[in-house]
Order: structure tokens, then sequence, then C-alpha cells
């Protein structure tokens, strides 16, 4: 059974509701005109993110010491101390083999116009990424 008085309160909601949610404002109330362009609005949000970029280079700038040419490693000490770095880490993580697999593709027809592919071999490792031991993990055959 359908009450005679949800169609009345329909029909006087619908507008009320509809003013409600347009409200009182105006374009111009809600975005006054003025003489502000979008750069100078811009400038004048951003300019308190800029003064601290300004504060964060200056203190960084107090913390940096200059370089002297004393100061700087040759070349031939830094290559003889990253080829020692180098040496040590493949000494505590060493490699272990990854063997590459042999796949034969045999001829066949390919694509909508059943292009013929001869048949040829390609090589893949056998795991996606290179294994590395852990250390201490045993490399020898049991």
């Amino acid at each position: 059974m359908q009450r005679p008085w949800t169609d009345v309160t329909f029909a006087l909601a619908t507008p009320l509701l509809t003013l409600a949610l347009a409200g009182c404002a105006s374009k111009d109330t809600l975005l006054p005109p003025g003489d502000h362009t979008m750069l100078d609005l811009w400038r004048t949000h951003t300019s308190s993110v800029q003064g601290a970029e300004a504060r964060l280079n200056e203190a960084r700038q107090q913390v940096r010491r200059p370089l002297s040419v004393e100061d700087e490693p040759s070349p031939s000490s830094m290559r003889a101390d990253l080829r020692q770095r180098a040496q040590a880490l493949n000494q505590q993580f060493p490699r272990l083999p990854n063997p590459d697999m042999v796949m034969y593709v045999f001829p066949h027809l390919a694509g909508e116009e059943s292009v013929p592919v001869p048949g040829y071999s390609t090589v893949f490792p056998l795991y996606r990424h290179a294994p590395y031991a852990l250390p201490g993990e045993r490399l020898e055959d049991y």
C-alpha cells in the first residue's frame, strides 16, 4: 500500500534540496576578481617553501667543507681500493653456478599470414637472477 503523503513530500523536497545545494553564493563571491595573476598567487603561496629551501641550502653549506687538492684521493689509489672491496665481496658472497640451458625451437608458422620460421637454438640461464652464496654457506660437494 502506497502512502499518499510520500508523493507530496518528494515533490516539495526536490526543489528545496536543489536550492540548498545551489546555495546563495555567486561566482564573484567565491572567486573575487582582482589584479592578481596566477604567477603572483603562485609566488605568494610558494614563498614559504622557497625560504625553507634557502635556509636548508645555507645549513648544508655550513656543514660542508671545501676539498683541497691534497684531500682528493688519487685515481690509482681509488682503483686499488675498489679492487680490494670487490675482492672482499666476492670472497664473502661467492657467485653460484648458473648453468645455461639450450633450447631448440622447431620450424613453425608464425603470425596471421603463417610466415614460415626456420628452426633455431637459443640459450638462456637456468635462474632469472644470478644466485649468490650466503656467508658461511658450504660450496663444496658432499
